[in-house]
């Protein structure tokens, strides 16, 4: 029988509470340097240990206990494990990556403690552990070389290492769900939940997110089996509209609809008052439950704590966006103490809820601009010069390795109108992912560029994935299809999802490509099916290609090609609900090549 999570059945009830600031609280305590060794690095040797405060769940775990404990009696509802930094990424700046698991598995051990102790002593509590995963201290979607805009910090693949060390830690540990916080790189962030997904599914685990009340289809089927999943970003620049890497609110949540998330939300960085109209914009495009923990104020070293907002200025603050409908779940970020979270908890006791919104279920894309298909949206021009196979400047720029000159071809498609940019690396004299993966990351430091969501073209899938690795925005996949049978089609497709991308899918099967209305129509309608109902691929992602193919060839045959895909784009849009169809407008007059006057009428 269908059941919701605990957590789920409170946030029906009640706006929930989440602790406050770790780091903050730890700094009262005025640990010393051998405090935070211990007994057993007493004689750790290169650096000192003083603020690396995962270390405390080893040497300290009494300390870190109280901590949460004291947030569990102040009113929070959720206490985030004090793992922040818990990944062998971050702890490198100490030369203990070794010791990743270890510290994460400690951390969620001492919530666990806490929380237990808590509702042992007050029967009817409900105290949730939260594996907080954080950032890591590097980026995979900014360049750290000026001389060079490819290289990066960090690599997909070494966060999805990192971060599904640390989920296994947690989930060791007893934490109760995972929380992806402080977001300043989605990239990194869209890495963590993939390595999320994998790990729950190597476990059996089941990731649990929003459930619109009355719907049973995405009830859990056992809480015991369920990982709720939260996400919550950092926007740093008072006033700004753009976070770190550049990505504005809507392409962030863009970004990560993917993620069959609980509740999305911001914290960090900013004060109340700076981060309202970030969190009000937020709380109106996610169709799930919204958090916010910001800061107690922006920090100010001249002030004893550090930090303007008391207990008793942040409360009423945060209880008057309460009553505006803003959140769900709130709590404090740096700066806040166990006092804060007392004083919130108590001005928002009583005060109803966000009522979640219904959002449209429209094809929503991003670079780092947002870009919505709407009804009212007309064509949707994908730019496609920047193909070796299509522009033989950009061919000859790429094997020449003159990927700065190469970049002034998608930035000229961006200027004349493309809204999608379409890149394909397949020509047979070039490592195809490596020339995918430079490029990406050459125009996604290019703001001009990198607004724009990407296309990834290949007809090899390991470029396909070296592509997704790249892009932190919601891009589209070109192109799955049927041609190597349902497993591998269905394979792609779950990947192409966990990815966070839409997808292009061309009417080819085993049989071949469809060239009637027929075949077009049979294959179309056989792969929404597959990916709707095995895949749970939201239709609305999903593009078909139904192939223009070209006429005037000679051949009666191919008279009606033109006709036949307009007719089988009727026949998808009439039944293939929320479906987009896309075409290669200029294949249907290759038979008049060099002839530009009937090409473009043609076209046109």
């Amino acid at each position: 029988m269908a059941a919701l999570h605990p957590l789920e059945a409170l946030l029906r009830e009640r706006i929930v509470i989440i602790d406050g600031a770790m780091g903050t609280t730890i700094q009262q305590y005025k640990l010393t340097e051998e405090q935070f060794r211990g007994e057993r690095f007493k004689d750790w040797t290169g650096k000192d240990l003083k603020g690396n405060n995962e270390l405390l769940n080893l040497t300290q775990p009494q300390i870190i206990e109280e901590i949460h404990r004291r947030y569990f009696e102040a009113g929070a509802d959720i206490a985030e494990t004090n793992t922040f930094n818990g990944q062998f990424i971050s702890l490198g700046d100490y030369g203990m990556e070794s010791l990743a698991y270890e510290l994460s598995f400690a951390g969620a051990q001492c919530a666990r403690k806490a929380a237990d102790a808590v509702m042992a002593a007050q029967p009817g509590r409900k105290c949730f552990v939260a594996g907080a995963i954080g950032p890591t201290t590097k980026t995979s979607s900014i360049s750290t070389d000026v001389n060079d805009a490819s290289t990066r910090g960090t690599t997909w693949d070494e966060l999805v290492r990192a971060y599904g060390e640390q989920v296994r830690a947690l989930l060791d540990g007893g934490a109760d769900l995972l929380l992806v916080e402080t977001i300043f790189d989605t990239l990194n962030a869209k890495a963590a939940f993939f390595a999320i997904e994998e790990i729950l599914q190597e476990r059996g685990l089941e990731p649990i997110g929003y459930t619109r009340p009355g719907s049973e289809q995405s009830a859990i089927r056992n809480p015991q089996s369920a990982i709720p999943l939260m996400a919550s970003v950092t926007f740093i620049q008072k006033g700004g509209t753009r976070g770190v890497t550049g990505q504005t609110v809507e392409a962030f949540w863009n970004s990560i609809s993917h993620v069959p998330l609980l509740s999305v939300g911001m914290n960090c960085a900013l004060g109340p008052e700076e981060m309202r109209p970030l969190i009000e914009e937020l709380s109106h495009l996610a169709p799930i439950y919204v958090s916010v923990y910001p800061n107690a104020g922006l920090p100010n070293p001249l002030l004893p704590t550090g930090f303007p907002e008391t207990p008793e200025s942040l409360a009423p603050q945060l209880a008057e966006w309460g009553r505006t409908g803003i959140f769900n779940i709130v709590g404090g970020c740096c700066g806040t103490t166990p006092p804060h979270i007392e004083k919130i908890a108590a001005a928002v006791r009583g005060i109803a809820p966000r009522v979640v919104p219904t959002v449209e279920p429209y094809l929503r894309l991003s670079g780092i601009d947002a870009l919505t298909l709407t009804p009212e949206t007309n064509f949707v021009n994908i730019g496609e010069r920047a193909n070796v196979t299509g522009s033989p400047k950009f061919q000859k720029l790429i094997l020449a390795g003159a990927y700065e000159e190469a970049v002034t071809v998608a930035r000229q498609q961006v200027e004349n109108g493309a809204q999608v940019i379409d890149i394909n690396m397949d020509e047979g004299m070039l490592d195809g992912a490596a020339a995918m993966t430079r490029f990406l990351n050459y125009i996604m430091t290019e703001p001009e560029i990198a607004k724009v969501p990407v296309m990834v073209d290949s007809s090899k899938w390991s470029v396909i994935e070296a592509g997704l690795k790249c892009i932190q925005g919601k891009g589209i996949v070109n192109s799955i299809s049927l041609k190597e049978g349902e497993e591998r089609f269905l394979h792609h497709a779950r990947l192409v999802r966990r990815y966070g991308a839409a997808v292009v899918v061309m009417a080819f099967d085993e049989r071949g490509q469809a060239d009637s209305m027929e075949r077009k129509c049979e294959i179309c309608k056989r792969s929404y099916d597959l990916l709707v109902e095995k895949v749970g691929f939201p239709p609305q992602d999903i593009i078909f290609d139904p192939n223009i193919l070209t006429v005037a060839t000679g051949m009666d045959e191919h008279n009606n090609y033109a006709v036949d895909f307009i007719e089988a784009t009727r026949w998808i849009k009439a039944n293939l609900p929320r479906a987009k169809v896309s075409g290669g407008v200029s294949n249907i007059s290759f038979s008049f090549r060099g002839n530009n006057a009937v090409r473009e009428a043609m076209h046109s």
